[in-house]
């Protein structure tokens, strides 16, 4: 069973944002149109924070990578406004 728990793991960090986000989006649906039984939506749930954390992971990314484009940027004019 743990190898079972690894291996879902690895292929949730390995999904794009696109591709968590779309299947987290499945997850709320499904959860808001209940009929589910107590453990498959708690099946449901645990499994939409895994794809929450990985949008989350993917998000601050590309936050981190604007802030250090725009930190350049911004390091890089005033040199040349200087000339």
């Amino acid at each position: 069973m743990t190898g079972e728990v690894e291996q879902t793991a690895a292929r949730t960090e390995a999904l794009g944002y696109e591709q968590a986000r779309d299947e987290l989006i499945e997850v709320v649906r499904r959860l808001e149109a209940g009929g589910t039984t107590l453990e498959e939506s708690l099946a449901l749930w645990e499994r939409g924070e895994e794809l929450a954390k990985v949008c989350r992971r993917w998000l601050d990314g590309a936050r981190a990578r604007l802030d250090a484009a725009l930190a350049e940027e911004a390091g890089g004019a005033d040199p040349a406004a200087a000339s």
